[in-house]
């Protein structure tokens, strides 16, 4: 029997190695891939037109006879005086979307300033091409191009369906060297790379270099998945670590530069920031989740919708925000002039607004920026400290000296730090002397005493942080200090 069941076990465990290893293995070659997509990836090269050395304006002038003078002219002689410059050139990569219309994806700053743009074709036809629109803050643009060649486009697929451990093929134009292929897996979604405000990469392992800029990112069935943009490289080269934008991210930018020749995304007017867990445990959240607004655009569409700043937004138009930066794409994406749906937190409770959402670039246009608290005029000559143990640092009245020593404006109101003990609970979280402290636990700050009493009344009713909101250098953000460092 022992025999019998031990042969069975045998049978099953080389019956099951097999099946493991079929599904981990991979496509067998990328070769037909390849074959079918290359035709559709292009190789961009972008020229500024070139500066004449005469057009220079600050040459020195010498007086008549000035042994400079010899010296100078020799030397721009030397270095071909009146001889035009060589141009700028930048190279890239970039991919067909619209074979019919000639529509072409890369990245801005392949394309960034140039006056010359032209596309090479994988049969090494070149063709000059118009710069449609660009979008900086995604670094994407969309070129055009007029020809009766035949050209092959690809479709974009669905990156949200993308899972850490899939297989991607990258093609692009690496230095210059013209369609090459990479192959590699998803290392990583959601990247943030601080390389704009809606950073939300792809990271993979594949092979990307200088040159692949704008080049498309395939998954195994061919669609377009991710456009590769940037790479981290101490070395200048590919050491396994590259960065796409992802497809869903993109094609909403890239139909609007083809429709309008410029980006159109939603605007909500708030200026928000992480909830971190001593911010969710101050204001009565259960988990750090959701934006927290900082502060609200004055005549702003979150302003009229009755939003103010220590509100939590958990929900845009029914989908949850879990992260801070999940808010801006999904406002950004929202059609302007539509009225979205806001969950947020207030007071120990959820409420709900409605938000009729504005034009980014028009606010951006219009200068429109976050107004400051309300105007407060202090007397000097009264302006005792008052130490807060609980916490480490010192709060005093705000002063004309402070505001000019600190550059406060004449609206902002609260009370300064004036000191602050090493190591303590305020200096850790990265609080200055001269950092405005506007409210504690969203009331308004209107002395250090008042201060001093919120955070006492606090841990009073067993909390074990407080909330700030800090004023530095004009600009306000959210600070959650716990008590007694606990």
């Amino acid at each position: 029997m022992r025999i019998v069941l031990a042969s069975l076990a045998f049978v099953l465990i080389f019956i099951a190695i097999p099946a493991y290893a079929s599904d981990n293995s991979g496509p067998a070659s990328f070769a037909d891939l390849a074959e079918k997509l290359l035709p559709a990836v292009v190789n961009i090269s972008s020229t500024q037109k070139p500066v004449d050395i005469e057009d220079f304006p600050d040459m020195p002038h010498f007086p008549p006879g000035s042994p400079f003078e010899d010296f100078f002219e020799e030397f721009m002689d030397r270095r071909g005086h009146g001889m035009p410059a060589i141009p700028p050139a930048s190279l890239g990569s970039g991919f067909i979307i619209d074979a019919e219309n000639g529509y072409i994806i890369t990245n801005s700053h392949v394309v960034k300033d140039a006056d010359e743009v032209r596309v090479t074709l994988h049969d090494d036809t070149t063709i000059e091409a118009e710069v449609i629109g660009r979008d900086e803050k995604v670094d994407l643009a969309v070129l055009k191009v007029k020809t009766d060649h035949k050209m092959t486009a690809v479709e974009f697929g669905n990156s949200d369906k993308l899972r850490v451990g899939d297989w991607i093929v990258a093609i692009g134009n690496p230095f210059g060297l013209g369609g090459t292929v990479t192959a590699g897996i998803v290392s990583a979604q959601k990247r943030d790379i601080n390389a704009g405000p809606y950073d939300d990469f792809i990271q993979t392992d594949a092979s990307i270099n200088r040159g692949n800029s704008g080049g498309p990112m395939f998954n195994v069935s061919g669609e377009v998945i991710g456009i590769n943009t940037a790479i981290f490289s101490p070395s200048g080269g590919s050491v396994g670590i590259g960065f796409a934008l992802p497809s869903n991210l993109s094609k909403p930018v890239i139909d609007q530069l083809i429709e309008f020749g410029h980006t159109r995304r939603g605007w909500l007017g708030v200026r928000i920031q992480s909830v971190t867990e001593e911010i969710a445990d101050s204001l009565g959240l259960e988990k750090e989740r959701g934006a927290l607004v900082a502060s609200v655009t004055d005549t702003g569409p979150a302003q009229v919708a009755g939003l103010e700043a220590g509100d939590i937004i958990l929900k845009f138009n029914g989908k949850s925000v879990e992260e801070m930066r999940d808010l801006p794409r999904m406002v950004a994406e929202t059609p302007i002039g539509t009225t979205a749906k806001l969950t947020y937190w207030r007071d120990g409770k959820e409420a709900k607004a409605d938000v009729a959402i504005g034009e980014l670039e028009k606010a951006e246009d219009e200068g429109l920026v976050t107004s400051g608290p309300r105007e407060s005029e202090k007397d000097e000559d009264e302006n005792e400290g008052v130490e807060i143990e609980t916490v480490g640092m010192t709060l005093r009245d705000i002063t004309d000296s402070d505001r000019d020593e600190f550059g406060i404006a004449d609206n902002i109101e609260g009370v300064i730090i004036s000191d602050l003990e090493p190591l303590s609970e305020a200096a850790e979280k990265g609080l200055m002397t001269g950092d405005v402290i506007v409210e504690i636990n969203q009331q308004d700050v209107e002395s250090p005493k008042n201060a001093a009493d919120i955070i006492k009344k606090a841990k009073k009713a067993g909390r074990s942080s407080v909330l700030l909101l800090v004023n530095r250098d004009n600009d306000v953000r959210f600070v959650a200090l716990k008590l007694d460092g606990e």
